[in-house]
């Protein structure tokens, strides 16, 4: 994240002075630059509490949309994304889970599917 910030702090910086008319007073280019930098912090904190809020309500389902795996049919399993029809099969075959992980721990789904779906799946 850092890395970012210094990288659209610098090509902020680039640009005011590619773009800058003949010579200017260095007092000016200074506080215009300061002014620049202020705001690209403030930018930057509001995406990093954007993510973070993100990350944190990731993980979170409504009960309402989350699809129950120990009751969902074939067709309603194959609907998620990325879940085939043998995977579809084999949940139900497999039934019941006592959480939703246990599609990876028994080797029904890949991690990286699992995570795809995560907050639309439910266990009850």
């Amino acid at each position: 994240m850092k890395r970012g910030l210094f990288c659209l702090v610098t090509f902020a910086l680039l640009t005011s002075i590619g773009c800058t008319p003949a010579q200017r007073d260095p007092d000016a280019i200074r506080h215009d630059t300061a002014k620049a930098t202020t705001e690209v912090a403030k930018d930057a904190k509001a995406v990093v509490r954007g993510v973070e809020d993100s990350l944190k309500n990731k993980g979170t389902t409504d009960s309402k949309s989350a699809l129950d795996i120990n009751k969902a049919s074939p067709e309603q399993l194959e609907a998620l994304p990325g879940i085939t029809t043998g995977q579809a099969h084999r949940i139900v075959a497999g039934r019941p889970y006592a959480s939703t992980d246990a599609l990876v721990k028994r080797h029904l789904v890949p991690k990286a599917e699992y995570d795809r779906i995560a907050g639309k799946i439910e266990a009850d």
